[in-house]
């Protein structure tokens, strides 16, 4: 690349009131090497990307377990929709929270589950403002790749927010409808409302700014590409022929997503300050995508390169009407080993998975700036902090992690741990191959090794 081709590192197509952020590009690959620092990227000096998506209430054990370790493992029943991406990710058995469990802190699994789940610590007993748990294993992270992206970190959900109040069994609602802490007493507030996210992703200016940015967009019936067309096609002749294309490709991308948000909003006005906006889909599965969306732009842009995603707080009692499941979640956990509850549980882990599915293939899908995929250069992690919502256990958790890591991770394979080990084990894996040296995190009794 030469300097007279105008595209750097953090390249935008500017317009009025947006900032629309390049994704990688050919061009680009020659000075990204040479400015890559050893904190969050691969060995190649690529972008190293790190997720984590929580999902409620444990699952149907029986039927999340693979036969076999390995990788001539086969996956359980509820994994049928990740078996077209069996070599993209791995599967554990054996980590577990100690600091979830009840101790003699009594009743509360599910605020502990949520709470502990990043941190790894005991969060202390309180439904009052002096909360406490400990810092999150994406915000150390996020702290020592600050200057590398736009944004440090991104926190979404598909529920509503709240940071005070009394939710389970004298725990407060900071607990459970939170999973990023940034120190020991502040959450991470995560974002619901796919719009919001977008705004935060390419809207340019202050909070004000944006809002009145998108009022405007949404008075004349303007998509946010329209205000960068010209800084576009400027562009357009500066690029080679591969990126061009590419450009186009990503441009159309972004369209689509705006578009599927415009679809899915039930409100006439929203408002940047606001703690829990409207706006949310209806439909469920398509909230969950709209916001996966969101990370693969983040992703893809170089944005950010740590995101959390609250698929579901735990305790939730949502429905799943959609696939033939009418009763709550949470009530349908305490399956008393019945078996059409356990059915049921175990169709909900499937339509879970789902979601999973679509957000692993769409980072497989999308190119890097090293030629390899995101999901090559990322480690995502997957799972929630109880095992069978029956027993309320923190032991033997559901836990997935996809990619490779840019190389460091082994995907393919089904790893049974043969024991209890620290889930923070893996945490502090993570970090090391993140660049952040550390030792210990949470409960960790050691590195989780190259298994």
């Amino acid at each position: 690349m030469n300097s007279s081709s105008g595209i750097n590192r953090r390249g935008f197509l500017r317009g009025l009131g947006a900032a629309v952020t390049l994704p990688a590009l050919e061009s680009m690959r020659p000075l990204i090497a040479a400015t890559a620092s050893r904190v969050a990227t691969t060995a190649a000096g690529s972008p190293l990307r790190m997720a984590y998506l929580y999902i409620p209430n444990g699952v149907n054990l029986e039927h999340w377990r693979p036969s076999g370790t390995g990788a001539n493992y086969k996956l359980g029943k509820s994994m049928a929709p990740l078996e077209g991406l069996k070599d993209q990710f791995q599967v554990y058995t054996g980590f577990a929270h100690q600091h979830a469990k009840a101790g003699r802190d009594g009743a509360g699994d599910h605020a502990r589950s949520n709470a502990t789940f990043l941190t790894g610590q005991r969060a202390k007993k309180t439904s009052g403002a002096d909360i406490k748990v400990g810092v999150s294993v994406d915000q150390i992270a996020a702290r020592a790749a600050q200057d590398q992206t736009r944004l440090p970190s991104l926190e979404l959900t598909c529920d509503g927010v709240r940071k005070s109040g009394k939710c389970d069994s004298g725990y407060s609602c900071a607990y459970q409808f939170n999973l990023s802490w940034r120190s020991d007493t502040q959450p991470m507030t995560p974002e619901g409302n796919p719009r919001l996210v977008f705004e935060r992703l390419f809207g340019a200016g202050s909070a004000d700014e944006r809002k009145k940015s998108l009022a405007r967009r949404m008075g004349s019936q303007k998509s946010i590409l329209d205000f960068i067309s010209d800084d576009a096609k400027a562009m357009q002749r500066r690029l080679g022929r591969n990126d061009q294309h590419k450009l186009d490709e990503y441009l159309t991308g972004v369209r689509e997503i705006e578009r599927r948000i415009g679809k899915a909003e039930t409100f006439t006005s929203i408002d940047p300050g606001v703690a829990a906006p409207e706006g949310k889909p209806k439909n469920y599965a398509e909230h969950m995508q709209l916001m996966m969306d969101m990370m693969v732009l983040a992703f893809q842009t170089d944005s950010t390169r740590i995101s959390t995603f609250l698929m579901a707080h735990d305790g939730s009692n949502r429905n799943f009407k959609e696939i033939g499941v009418s009763e709550g979640h949470h009530n349908l956990s305490h399956h008393k080993d019945k078996k059409d509850n356990l059915q049921k549980i175990q169709k909900i882990d499937q339509y879970y998975l789902t979601q999973l599915a679509y957000f692993l293939e769409k980072m497989k899908n999308t190119e890097d700036v090293d030629g390899k995929s995101l999901l090559d250069n990322s480690m995502i992690v997957y799972g929630s902090g109880i095992a069978d919502g029956n027993r309320h256990n923190h032991d033997d958790l559901p836990i997935i992690v996809g990619g490779g890591g840019g190389g460091a991770l082994t995907p393919g394979r089904h790893v049974d741990l043969r024991g209890e080990v620290p889930l923070s084990n893996l945490y502090v894996r993570m970090l090391n191959e993140f660049g952040v040296s550390a030792k210990s995190f949470g409960d960790s009794t050691g590195v989780l090794g190259k298994v």
